[in-house]
């Protein structure tokens, strides 16, 4: 399988995968795919609540499966922070597009989210906080990006136009 043109954002909770992707597509001319939301009209439920329902590894199956099924031309997709949990979702992902990872230091994500159980955030195992997802995380983000943009201290147009140049869109 040819890469079909798609960006795949990837990247902390609150990093900007949804917000700035949204905005992204609109500018480049591209669809646009939450994969969140995908997940919560299969479910029917909120992020939070299939956690909740499911347990952790309930939900990295769900994730999996949905993002590991994605078929898309010319999109931008914005994935769940955990889908770099799952080495065959990523694997797929990497397949269809170019994988942008919005980094975003764990200060930063404190500030901008105050509850992450809220949010409906994956925490897995001895996971208890930011600083410790982080850790987690940073790696396997790092491991799958094709790209990395840095998003600290950014806003939003900002983020757009960071992602757009390091993908090599004019804007």
């Amino acid at each position: 399988m040819e890469n079909m043109d798609n960006l795949v954002l990837i990247g902390m909770p609150s990093s900007g995968k949804s917000t700035a992707g949204v905005l992204l597509a609109k500018r480049i001319g591209y669809g646009f795919i939450d994969c969140d939301l995908i997940i919560q009209g299969e479910e029917g439920k909120k992020l939070s609540e299939i956690i909740e329902d499911k347990g952790v590894d309930g939900f990295i199956g769900i994730e999996e499966r949905v993002n590991a099924g994605i078929m898309a031309t010319h999109c931008v997709i914005a994935t769940g922070g955990s889908v770099v949990y799952s080495d065959r979702a990523m694997r797929h992902l990497k397949e269809i597009g170019t994988v942008v990872y919005l980094e975003l230091g764990p200060e930063e994500v404190e500030r901008r989210i105050p509850s992450l159980a809220k949010r409906g955030v994956v925490m897995r195992g001895n996971v208890k906080d930011v600083k410790g997802l982080h850790e987690e995380r940073k790696p396997l983000y790092e491991k799958y990006a094709d790209l990395t943009v840095s998003c600290d201290g950014k806003n939003i147009d900002e983020t757009v136009e960071a992602i757009a140049s390091a993908a090599g869109f004019e804007l």
